[in-house]
């Protein structure tokens, strides 16, 4: 019984039009791999995926070798990790690869939109950043690509270092080290240590580190004897609400994204653009190119009110830079709907407690907290609570509010983007 090696797979992937793990998305002559998951096994797909136009599929189990397009390996998984890695070894060009706490997303596509303007660019679509994901990022860049952008995340120590491993980046940025998924970390120092493995890769491969130099966290940590290059600081905010606008280099610049913080993101695109020597203005055009999506940092107006909508996830460290941002403008209406935090584990109660204290020091119109996280917390009498997010709705629907600038925020598993018809 043949089991195929890497160097096999390879050369059957690259007469394919690329690999799947989801035959709801499969498209004719892609490679079904039959991925085994806790609460699913891909095997069970595999007639399916050959139905559905696969020209292979990939499997571990001896059983569903259904015909001479069903090819056997020791393990799925780690068949499509290898021939990523494989892959990767063929590519010539600069891959960049960025992870953080906050921002990951928005600034690979920012640096995506900015280097877009001058290379053939591809970057890791929407959240594809695990142990699956980065693999399917790597197998979609072709030879004809010329920069790529991955983007790796991580909720344990070890997990940067394997992703690094098999993205084998030539350059790296981290956006920050925040309080995300300290569950898995343990402590913002865990965090730290998991982030920066990004730092200890591109050591050993003298690669090179783009860096925020205002953040102690990652200057501390960056390894000897690395070439390293500071995020540009020239930047001078012209307007921050409702989107930002600056001027860099007498150049002024409108991005289409909500709040200060992203002002970082920013940077970060500027001093890649300028390194790959795009000019000032084609700079400019890719920051005013992207448009947020997907539930982040949207600018969005509903018939009643403004909305920001930032619910594809939250942390401590993001929540604060959002509710502070709103905070600190002078408009009227401000309103705050806000999800619980996930994955914070023996803190989430603190953590949620600080956030309701730094709430109460400023004057909102409103205030809705949405999620058992905020349960058994003493909450100020004028904030309400709902535990989920189809009694917020409810509720919502009712007292209709008008004229209001609201903040949505929380995380993916309050799915915050469903009140948007009751606002």
């Amino acid at each position: 019984m043949k089991i195929y090696s890497t160097a096999e797979l390879h050369t059957i992937f690259l007469k394919s039009d690329g690999v799947n793990i989801d035959t709801r998305k499969l498209k004719d002559n892609e490679i079904f791999f039959a991925i085994k998951g806790p609460n699913f096994d891909g095997h069970n797909f595999v007639k399916k995926a050959l139905e559905g136009g696969a020209s292979y599929v990939v499997v571990e189990n001896p059983e569903f070798l259904l015909s001479d397009q069903c090819l056997l390996v020791k393990d799925v998984e780690k068949a499509l990790q290898n021939l990523a890695k494989y892959h990767r070894l063929t590519l010539t060009f600069p891959i960049i690869g960025l992870t953080g706490s906050n921002g990951k997303t928005t600034t690979k596509e920012l640096i995506n939109s900015v280097l877009s303007q001058k290379y053939n660019t591809i970057a890791t679509e929407g959240n594809l950043n695990n142990h699956l994901g980065v693999p399917l990022s790597i197998l979609k860049i072709t030879k004809e690509h010329e920069i790529a952008i991955i983007e790796m995340g991580a909720n344990h120590l070890g997990e940067i270092a394997f992703l690094s491993a098999i993205a084998m980046p030539d350059i790296g940025l981290i956006t920050n080290i925040g309080k995300a998924h300290l569950e898995g970390f343990g402590s913002i120092d865990g965090v730290r240590k998991g982030k920066t493995e990004l730092y200890e890769y591109l050591k050993s491969t003298n690669g090179i580190i783009f860096y925020n130099p205002q953040d102690e966290n990652l200057e501390i940590s960056l390894p000897k004897n690395i070439k390293s290059i500071k995020y540009v600081d020239k930047i001078i905010e012209t307007k921050a609400f409702p989107t930002i606008s600056f001027i860099y280099n007498e150049n002024e610049i409108h991005a289409n994204l909500y709040g200060n913080y992203n002002l970082l993101n920013i940077r970060a695109a500027i001093t890649l653009g300028e390194y790959f020597g795009l000019e000032q203005n084609q700079i400019k055009k890719g920051i005013e190119d992207y448009n947020p999506e997907n539930n982040r940092s949207q600018f969005l107006d509903s018939e009643s009110n403004t909305l920001i909508l930032d619910a594809y996830n939250a942390n401590p460290s993001s929540m604060v830079l959002s509710v502070e941002n709103l905070a600190s403008q002078d408009i009227q209406g401000k309103c705050l709907i806000l999800g619980h935090m996930l994955e914070l584990g023996e803190v989430s109660k603190s953590e949620h407690e600080n956030l309701i204290q730094l709430i109460d020091q400023s004057k909102w119109d409103f205030v809705m907290l949405i999620g058992s996280e905020f349960e058994d917390i003493t909450i100020p009498k004028y904030f309400h609570h709902f535990t989920t997010t189809n009694e917020a709705k409810s509720y919502l629907e009712n007292v209709k509010l008008k004229d209001k600038f609201i903040l949505l925020k929380g995380s993916r598993g309050a799915k915050l983007e469903q009140l948007i018809p009751a606002l």
